[in-house]
């Protein structure tokens, strides 16, 4: 039977720029190709742990405008569930602002909009499911959901900001992991192509390193390890060979353009185990 998971968490309309070079401060640049493309951490990682396997359930916000519809679509076809999602006329759906150059590096800007009205009394959680959230939504959504969640509560605590509470998994970059400052339990960090370390109160238990790939667009790389870390020790896999999955699941991703559009399948995944 397929693992149950619940994404509390942001619903963004990527606004994307590919260009040959990412510009200077004040400085502007052209010839650039622009696409719109579905993302925000909280859809980025339903659709990533759907397209692993999953039955998924994806609390959100989203306003009553023409971006919700686009941002939505990726959701759909993957076949999350969004009959708990929330539509607000108080903002406008999420956008994110995003420059990509020609190495695949990124600078992305997010106007968090409706994802900012999700609040703690706006959902029920389905019984019995994981619980997995992002930074992209009202700390005090955040917090709550770690006190009411009805299984694991795991947290990708990115973009960094504070305070971060407590859980069973703790999910960071290496700039992340400063936020935190001294955190007991278990924490998985990534560290881009060097690949990621799961440590558990402070001593490491396993590490994992990607395959080589063409970088050509990191924008959800991360949000692909989550999701296949999180997918991946639910089934009951081991630390070590769910760590190694996640890293191949973000460099998958990053090999590709766009965020959703660039989420790896489990059969991709398994390919390169």
């Amino acid at each position: 039977m397929p693992v149950r998971l619940t994404v509390v968490g942001s619903i963004n309309l990527d606004l994307v720029a590919r260009t040959e070079r990412l510009p200077r401060p004040g400085e502007t640049v052209t010839g650039a190709t622009f696409s719109q493309i579905p993302g925000g951490k909280g859809a980025n990682q339903a659709v990533a742990a759907a397209r692993l396997g999953a039955e998924v359930t994806l609390v959100g916000c989203v306003g009553n405008d023409e971006f919700a519809e686009l941002a939505l679509v990726e959701l759909v076809a993957a076949g999350v569930d969004l009959s708990r999602l929330k539509r607000t006329d108080a903002a406008a759906t999420g956008v994110a602002l995003i420059t990509v150059d020609a190495a695949g590096e990124n600078e992305i800007v997010v106007a968090l909009g409706a994802n900012s009205e999700l609040h703690p009394h706006d959902f029920e959680l389905p019984e019995n499911d994981a619980v997995l959230c992002q930074l992209e939504i009202p700390l005090e959504t955040v917090e709550e959901l770690s006190l009411v969640a009805p299984a694991e509560f795991i947290i990708n605590a990115a973009p960094a900001r504070g305070p971060v509470p407590a859980a069973d998994l703790t999910i960071v970059n290496r700039y992340e992991l400063e936020e935190l400052n001294h955190r007991d339990g278990a924490i998985a960090v990534t560290h881009g192509a060097e690949g990621a370390v799961l440590l558990e109160d402070g001593k490491e238990i396993a590490r994992a390193a990607p395959p080589t790939v063409e970088a050509i667009d990191g924008t959800a790389a991360g949000d692909a390890f989550t999701a296949c870390l999180v997918v991946s020790l639910l089934e009951g896999r081991d630390r070590e060979e769910a760590l190694r999955r996640a890293c191949i699941a973000g460099a998958l991703a990053a090999s590709k353009l766009g965020a959703q559009t660039s989420l790896p399948t489990a059969q991709e995944v398994d390919a390169l185990l």
